[in-house]
């Protein structure tokens, strides 16, 4: 005569243990990221000299320059666009070299039309790996546009 083994237990057991470990595990928790928001109505004068603006144009590319861009204010000279890309050797290391030049750095981001939003992400992220204190997502002026236009030719 063979013995016969009643597995029933086992798979009670197998599915208690199971629900023991889903129920007591905890999960990733979601990442969130921090936005403090300025109060309406306000404006917070800034220097020339403290400003870097990037602005996000089409094709995942990357325009920045040094200062605000103010055509009519005759004391400071036209801003000079730069193009780079989000590769790690571009806009990060603009931003690591920038904020060991200048302390107290910040950053005007300026999405056009033709970005995408892929390219809001990827530069909010490049604010955090480069733990980039000030920056401010700011709406693109038809000067900017200009600019572009004019550096594109």
């Amino acid at each position: 005569m063979s013995t016969r083994i009643d597995m029933t237990p086992m798979v009670d057991l197998a599915f208690l243990l199971l629900t023991f470990f889903m129920l007591t595990t905890t999960f990733a928790k979601p990442f969130a990221l921090q936005l403090q928001m300025p109060v309406k109505d306000v404006e917070t004068p800034l220097a020339h000299n403290r400003a870097l603006t990037i602005i996000l144009g089409k094709g995942h590319q990357v325009h920045y320059f040094l200062g605000l861009n103010a055509p009519g204010d005759k004391t400071v000279s036209p801003p000079e666009l730069k193009t780079t890309t989000f590769a790690a050797n571009g806009i990060r290391q603009v931003l690591l070299a920038q904020r060991q030049l200048r302390p107290g750095l910040v950053v005007l981001i300026k999405p056009s039309e033709d970005s995408k939003y892929q390219d809001m992400v990827d530069i909010l992220d490049e604010m955090s790996i480069t733990n980039q204190k000030k920056y401010a997502l700011v709406n693109i002026t038809p000067d900017d546009l200009t600019l572009l236009k004019t550096a594109a030719l």
